[in-house]
């Protein structure tokens, strides 16, 4: 399950994520989303575990204080493709 970890200090880091989720089981991945060009912490970030480790964690941390901050954790809603709707027709010249 991929859960979602919102309203993070713009400190954390992937392994400051991974050692918040690891008591409560196997962590596939943790990653904090940087920001394309600067490199900076966007505050949110997503760390993948097996369902019932997922339940267990989100149930414990989430509305936890990390860093001064009580972060979300939710399960992650797919993302909606970024194709956009499409531009329409223009007519004719």
């Amino acid at each position: 399950m991929k859960l979602y970890v919102g309203n993070l200090s713009y400190n954390t880091t992937d392994s400051t994520l991974n050692d918040l989720f690891a008591p409560y089981g196997q962590v596939e991945s943790a990653r904090v989303i940087t920001d394309r060009d600067t490199g900076s912490s966007k505050g949110f970030g997503f760390v993948e575990m097996s369902n019932s480790d997922a339940q267990k964690a989100m149930g414990a941390l989430n509305g936890r204080e990390i860093d001064g901050r009580a972060i979300r954790v939710n399960e992650a809603k797919p993302q909606e493709s970024r194709t956009g709707g499409g531009g329409g027709g223009r007519g004719r010249y």
